[in-house]
């Protein structure tokens, strides 16, 4: 009896040494897969991807802003921020700085919807969201209002929006929520309903979160947001902006 008691107190010893172990090992495991987010802001797009690789993350183009403070070309600001542990592999978003602004705003009033991009499109600026109303006394599918207006100054981002004048007869509807569907069948959506898709941005797919499933295969490019967003009126024959993921 006194011999099986000895075996079986050895055996919770070696057990009890086992798990500490283990223990251990996997606090090493899971410590050596967190990483530190380092500072970038200030840096150029390459020297803050070489910094991220460094530490094991990776760089995500976001938006592009004027900044009097921030030379053009430099990281303007990141997200998560400096010192945030995170898992290796993860994505930092960055905003670029497009330096001061020297731009001037065009006067887009009594243009196509058409003309208005490409007039902002061959300034080096961004169209914005595109809303479509009915309003009394205005010509249809021309530009009754845009945001920030003419020759406007201290302006922070590079998109205009516009306000498009539809006839009073124009068939409408609610915007349907597409984001979340792959750009395929978006586009077959927006085409099927009436309207056409003006233009396709593409950004990178934000980092995977940790233990989430992986029901959407690599390489499918994802709808993130449609301008107007939905929930938003629309009129026949309106152009939709995507933003998809690349």
């Amino acid at each position: 009896m006194r011999r099986f008691f000895r075996y079986l107190l050895r055996a919770l010893v070696l057990f009890v040494v086992f798990m500490a172990s283990a223990l251990t090992a996997m606090r090493f495991a899971i410590h050596g897969r967190q990483t530190t987010i380092p500072k970038i802001v200030g840096l150029s797009q390459t020297q803050a991807a070489r910094q991220l690789a460094d530490h094991g993350l990776v760089l995500d183009e976001g938006d592009r802003y004027f900044s009097s403070d921030v030379p053009p070309g430099r990281v303007i600001s990141q997200v998560p921020l400096p010192g945030m542990q995170v898992r290796r592999g993860w994505h930092v978003r960055v905003a670029e700085s497009m330096g001061p602004q020297r731009v001037v705003i065009p006067d887009l009033i009594g243009n196509s919807e058409r003309a208005a991009e490409i007039n902002i499109r061959r300034r080096g600026l961004e169209l914005g969201s595109i809303a479509i109303a009915t309003i009394p006394g205005a010509s249809t599918d021309q530009i009754v209002a845009q945001s920030p207006p003419a020759n406007a100054v201290n302006v922070s981002e590079p998109k205009i929006s516009l306000l498009l004048a539809a006839s009073e007869d124009r068939a409408s509807f609610v915007m349907p929520e597409l984001a979340g569907r792959c750009e395929d069948d978006a586009v077959s959506q927006i085409v099927n309903a009436g309207l056409h898709v003006s233009g396709i941005q593409s950004q990178a797919a934000p980092a995977p979160q940790a233990n989430a499933p992986q029901a959407v295969p690599a390489g499918t490019r994802m709808v993130v947001k449609t301008i107007p967003a939905a929930g938003q009126r629309v009129y026949e024959g309106q152009g939709i902006g995507l933003e998809v993921t690349q």
